[in-house]
């Protein structure tokens, strides 16, 4: 039976989970004190350290190039993925939260009758390398186990 499928599945998954279980524990390290709903907040959000996309991207990749090697064709569409999907949370979503966080300085201003845009965060370099190096780990795991 062929397990890719599912080893596969299991390394973007854990990379996920383990990169989102990371930032929840960083935050109840730091604030000491977090409701259930602000831990659910913790570990479902984008943003922070390490970043949940790279680790889950990455650990899928690493997977197909331990199973099929670096030029299959999935692994090459794995690989075009993660480029895509680190660039844009660098990038595009850091920029986006960097504005949204400027936006709502500006409509704290009583005509705009103190709307608050809700922020979506990108990352950083290091937020990135981190979770790379979680998928990686992962996807060498799920590898050579699955």
């Amino acid at each position: 039976m062929d397990t890719s499928g599912i080893g596969g599945l299991l390394a973007f998954v854990l990379g996920w989970l383990i990169a989102q279980t990371g930032k929840l524990l960083g935050d109840i390290f730091t604030e000491r004190r977090m409701s259930f709903k602000q831990a659910v907040e913790c570990f479902t959000r984008s943003g922070g350290m390490p970043s949940g996309h790279t680790a889950s991207f990455t650990g899928l990749t690493t997977f197909f190039i331990v199973k099929y090697g670096i030029f299959a064709n999935i692994t090459v569409l794995a690989l075009a993925m993660t480029i895509i999907v680190v660039y844009d949370a660098v990038n595009v979503r850091y920029a986006v939260g960097e504005q949204g966080k400027l936006l709502n300085v500006i409509a704290s201003d009583k005509a705009f009758k103190n709307k608050k845009l809700r922020i979506v965060e990108g990352h950083t370099i290091p937020q990135v390398i981190v979770g790379a190096i979680i998928g990686i780990v992962i996807g060498l795991f799920c590898g050579n186990v699955v």
